[in-house]
């Protein structure tokens, strides 16, 4: 059934006498419902023309400032520089017909004045087909996808002066057309489009999707559309670093709301000139959001750093922990790139035990995102395997939001550490007996002169809740610590130059210093263990 009524027949006939397509008819007249806009545009215009025709002869002539026919045809001679791709392959070019109007080659109709082609030529199967294949050469893997479609802003110009045509034209008969009263491109283009691109790719559209598949629209013909608009509102078009123009979608929007209807058509035609080519599609891009692996790590070296140790662009040690674990990921992932984190950190000379420290990695823009347990593990198995000097467990696919929890309470969790320490007093076993009865010890800590460089100036305040003591001979002690997270043990052990108090040298009134230090547990219930 056709969807347009009688009343809608004056704005019909006045939209399509002056450029307009059917569908773009369809969105000024509120046809809010998708079964009329999926019928191809041939049909839709045959259709059209049959509704019109019985009135067709008496609203021509009540078309309010037709252009001239002369105009359009030296348009045509003249011609325009940087002719769009599609225009260069041949699948876009324009050809005067009889009334001196301008017809797509792909559609046999005059390229709509308000979505300059959008809602004709790129809603068709052949095109949506073109897509597809290029999402499928990509080599992503997805079971679902979000559609992201970039229209010119100059679209909203255009649409906006459609408006301002129709709503004078209803209100000589009394009728009134809001802006939220039209349908929107977008909208009827996800009509159209959504359920051919998920019955030729084989998967739903969700909004959720991690995949998006992106299309980005241009038209150079049209592309000074807005530039009046940035005189009348200079301040909605303000530079942005991360925008090649100030013409964003957004600022035409907001300068369309702020300009007065009669400046506006004192500036740009109502209706909008007829353009003489299809918008071309200047990108099509295929991404992934981020997938997030998390585990726990062992270090065994004293020669790793956890990330890659780099002074003055100069690299010291050849690898690291993260891109020990990384590099597996990033292969196995099909990933660009990664971000890894953890909850706090060792130093290059310090072995983390027991249980691990937690770890997460974020790969950036994976092509592969679905593993099963098994195949986790067999990565786990892999890296484990390609060094001595680490070991990975409970690795395992993470939300976002569930890293979230590595870093909750940081600061309040605790960690136990084991250290062997050198005393210059000859030391018996009473000598330290002592340091076991301490217990929620506060010690306040100047950022180390070592770390000076990249943490600011502060004094913290940190708790060792208990020690334990191991005699092994009259120059050494193995001391085991619980502290608060955040507790620079070395520092504590031989003072920092007096920058942490109190420390072991003025608990024992002697000189001592760290020889060794590992990690023997960090009390992060995250992620979650898993069984072997």
């Amino acid at each position: 059934m056709f969807p347009l009524t009688v009343e809608n027949k004056h704005v019909a006939q006045l939209l399509l006498t002056t450029g307009t397509c059917p569908r773009c008819i369809f969105r000024f007249c509120g046809v809010d419902f998708h079964a009329p806009y999926k019928l191809p545009c041939k049909e839709l215009l045959n259709e059209l023309q049959k509704f019109l025709e019985t009135e067709k002869d008496e609203l021509v002539s009540e078309v309010p400032n037709p252009p001239p026919k002369k105009i359009r045809l030296q348009e045509l001679e003249d011609g325009i520089d940087g002719m769009d791709n599609l225009s260069q392959n041949g699948e876009g070019k324009t050809s005067i017909i009889e009334d001196g109007s301008i017809a797509s080659k792909n559609s046999n109709l005059n390229v709509c004045n308000v979505c300059l082609g959008i809602l004709q030529d790129f809603c068709e199967k052949e095109f949506i087909k073109k897509v597809c294949q290029k999402v499928e050469a990509s080599g992503f893997e997805f079971t679902n996808l979000v559609l992201s479609i970039s229209f010119p802003p100059q679209l909203s110009v255009r649409e906006h002066a459609a408006w301002l045509l129709v709503k004078q034209e209803m209100g000589k008969q009394s009728l009134s057309l809001g802006r939220n009263d039209i349908v929107q491109l977008k909208e009827a283009y996800k009509w159209i489009t959504h359920p051919l691109f998920s019955e030729e790719l084989g998967v739903p559209i969700d909004g959720k999707s991690l995949f998006e598949v992106s299309v980005v629209f241009a038209h150079p013909e049209t592309v000074e559309d807005c530039h009046f608009l940035r005189v009348i509102c200079p301040d909605c078009f303000k530079p942005a670093k991360n925008k090649k123009s100030v013409f964003t979608r957004m600022a035409v929007m907001k300068a369309l709301n702020k300009i007065k209807e009669e400046d506006f058509c004192k500036q740009f035609p109502c209706p909008p000139n007829s353009p003489k080519a299809v918008c071309s599609v200047v990108e099509i891009e295929c991404a992934h959001g981020a997938v997030f692996v998390a585990g726990r790590y062992n270090k065994y070296s004293r020669n790793l750093p956890q990330t890659p140790w780099i002074i003055d662009g100069e690299r010291k040690l050849d690898s690291s922990v993260e891109e020990l674990i990384s590099d597996h990921l990033l292969t196995v992932f099909k990933a660009e790139s990664f971000n890894f984190s953890s909850s706090g950190r060792e130093d290059v000379d310090v072995r983390t035990l027991g249980n691990g420290r937690p770890f997460a990695i974020e790969l950036v823009n994976p092509h592969r995102v679905h593993f099963t347990s098994q195949e986790i593990k067999e990565l786990q198995q892999k890296i484990n395997n390609s060094s001595n000097k680490i070991q990975v467990r409970d690795l395992q696919l993470v939300t976002r939001e569930a890293i979230g929890h590595m870093k909750e309470g940081e600061e309040e969790k605790t960690k136990t550490y084991s250290a062997l320490i050198w005393t210059n007093k000859a030391i018996q076993r009473k000598d330290i007996e002592f340091l076991e009865d301490i217990k929620d010890l506060k010690i306040d800590q100047k950022t180390p002169l070592r770390v000076l460089h990249r943490r600011p100036l502060a004094v913290r305040t940190r708790i060792i809740h208990s020690m334990e003591t191991h005699y092994v001979d009259e120059h050494h002690f193995r001391l085991y610590l619980k502290t608060q997270a955040g507790t620079y043990i070395k520092e504590f052990v031989h003072g920092d130059f007096g920058r942490t108090k109190p420390n072991i040298c003025s608990l024992m009134d002697v000189t001592a210093d760290i020889l060794e230090l590992d990690v023997e547990s960090v009390d992060v219930d995250w992620p979650p263990a898993l069984d072997d």
